[in-house]
């Protein structure tokens, strides 16, 4: 059967108040309307819905099988239309988010404080990974965006806008002869146990290429799961880390020796990756105004 969508909407009120006249009230028309409205549903189904009763109407059988499956439907359309209110004002929603560990501390944590204070309603997720890692839950559509560190591998349907670039610096403790501000030179480098991240990270990527450029090759004797754990294992005096400055800022500096590299390595981007061709959900979308509102020096792609 193909019958319209508004013959159900008033047979609902109609039901529901028991009266033509309150349905008509309830839906701004005139029961005149809503008489005729009922007589041609009647008519499409074949069957009567309704008896007139001397204080109002009543339900037929037929009309109260009807109406047990359309109440539900029309609650069901209530309460789309009430979450839908709520998301529009922010008082709920869902933002999923998967973001490298950099990306993490340098973007994320400033702006999520923020937004969380602001929109104390909104549930946030956050998928911690490697870049690699968080590109691939964006394609399968398990995040709203990423944000990562470069370098990437460019996906074809997806935008990336830079949101800020970072220096990295190479750091160790106080335990080893070194003092802070020395520029490392190649043998000194070959000396001193280096930590780093695994071989499928972005920084194991962007790390082996500066190495490779000064001839040398990028072999960390100590590799650390996340780039928020190379500081603790430098502090433990375990080798010299590539850490963001970052992550310094908040530092006890006391056994912390800031080192140099000559060439100096190079600034990398953080990135916001989302899906070129669809839209963000109301939550979503407010957080990511937020988060390039506090990056503005952005550039997009």
């Amino acid at each position: 059967m193909d019958i319209s969508y508004d013959y159900y909407r008033t047979f609902y009120y109609v039901a529901k108040y028991k009266s033509f006249t309150g349905a008509a009230e309830a839906l701004l028309n005139s029961q005149p309307n809503i008489t005729r409205t009922m007589k041609k549903l009647e008519k499409e189904l074949g069957c009567t819905l309704f008896v007139r009763q001397r204080h109002g109407i009543a339900l037929t059988p037929e009309g109260e099988k009807l109406y047990a499956h359309i109440s539900v439907a029309f609650e069901h359309i209530s309460y789309g239309e009430q979450e839908i209110a709520r998301d529009k004002s922010l008082q709920s929603g869902i933002v999923t988010i998967a973001a490298s560990e950099i990306a993490l501390h340098c973007i994320l944590l400033p702006t999520l404080k923020k937004f969380r204070n602001t929109y104390p309603g909104i549930h946030i997720r956050i998928l911690t990974h490697s870049t690699p890692q968080a590109m691939d839950m964006l394609k399968r559509g398990l995040a709203d965006f990423a944000i990562v560190t470069e370098p990437f591998e460019f996906i074809s349907g997806f935008s990336f806008r830079i949101l800020r670039s970072i220096q990295e610096v190479p750091v160790c403790s106080s335990v080893f002869s070194l003092s802070t501000g020395t520029s490392l030179t190649d043998e000194q480098i070959k000396k001193y146990p280096i930590i780093g991240l695994g071989e499928k990270t972005s920084s194991f990527a962007f790390y082996s290429d500066y190495f490779n450029r000064r001839g040398g090759t990028f072999a960390p004797e100590i590799e650390a799961a996340t780039a928020d754990q190379i500081l603790p294992m430098v502090q433990s005096d375990l080798g010299i880390g590539f850490v963001p400055t970052d992550f310094l800022e908040k530092e006890n500096m006391e056994n912390l020796i800031i080192l140099n590299m000559e060439p100096p390595i190079p600034k990398r981007n953080i990135c916001m990756i989302k899906r070129k061709y669809e839209s963000l959900s109301i939550a979503a979308a407010e957080l990511e105004k937020m988060i390039l509102n506090n990056n503005s020096n952005n550039k997009r792609n």
